[in-house]
């Protein structure tokens, strides 16, 4: 009935409703986390970075002498990784993960794929690290990072699913909203114009065929329901560096937290 309704103000209210659809871009929703999610972030070592206009929550689980940055999604935060964080630690890793603007414990306020995107590169460089995992969209702002900084070397870097062209991202929104074709045309125009790009460009699969990583690994489900499969599987037909693996059984989230994936991750890393 919602969806229905909001096609409705399409036709009679275009301008309103594009105002609406790009708030849903922009806004991120904040996820309660689990209690074991928690439990791990008490465990790190915590400082605020002065970003934009964010004060962001950056984290580091004290290890040995390798570095990883973890890069979450959209609406995720550095707590996902919980299951992860410990097995890094016993390989032999300092890890390092934050959470994005308006993500998790930063401070909120409308948000973008650039600002997101922008404070990857710098965290990589903050930290010097050359291993990175992302989870979902993180995938996204990372090698959108590494597209735009060309001299950061990446040696091994792992994709918990990814998405691929940005343009698909919107064509999510507007049938989650239930926009018309006129107002997705109008919301289109508008992000193009606040950002001065051409959105039909801002492709994982056009940024992998230049980026300096060495070596990737990309994972996902078969019955993913967030990011249909045929999606990381196009990033990897573009990337002569990447593998490819394939698994049932975790959907979008528990991937994150299912053994058999976290023992790939590590046996790949190492």
């Amino acid at each position: 009935m919602k969806k229905l309704l909001v096609r409705i103000a399409s036709t009679l209210f275009p301008a309103a409703i594009t105002s609406y659809a790009y708030k849903q871009l922009t806004n991120p929703q904040i996820r309660k986390l689990r209690e074991s999610e928690l439990g791990i972030l008490d465990k790190a070592d915590t400082e605020k970075l002065r970003f934009k206009d964010f004060d962001i929550q950056l984290y580091t689980w004290r290890g040995g002498d390798k570095k990883i940055l973890l890069i979450h999604g959209w609406e995720g935060q550095a707590g996902n990784f919980s299951d992860l964080i410990t097995p890094l630690l016993h390989a032999g890793y300092t890890v390092y993960s934050f959470d994005a603007p308006s993500h998790g414990f930063s401070s909120k306020g409308e948000t973008s794929l650039f600002e997101f995107t922008e404070l990857v590169g710098l965290l990589i460089r903050k930290y010097e690290v050359s291993t990175l995992i992302s989870h979902s969209f993180g995938g996204v702002a990372t090698t959108y990072a590494l597209f735009e900084n060309q001299d950061l070397q990446i040696d091994k870097y792992v994709l918990l699913t990814t998405p691929d062209k940005f343009s698909e991202r919107i064509d999510d929104v507007a049938d989650m909203v239930g926009i018309t074709e006129k107002v997705k045309s109008r919301l289109i125009r508008r992000l193009e114009k606040e950002t001065g790009m051409d959105l039909k460009i801002l492709n994982v699969s056009k940024f992998v065929q230049s980026i300096k990583v060495k070596s990737a690994l990309i994972i996902h489900d078969t019955k993913d329901k967030v990011i249909p499969i045929a999606r990381s599987k196009n990033v990897y037909q573009n990337w002569p560096e990447a593998e490819f693996k394939e698994i049932e059984g975790t959907g979008h989230f528990r991937i994150l937290r299912t053994a058999s994936v976290i023992k790939d991750v590590i046996a790949y890393l190492n």
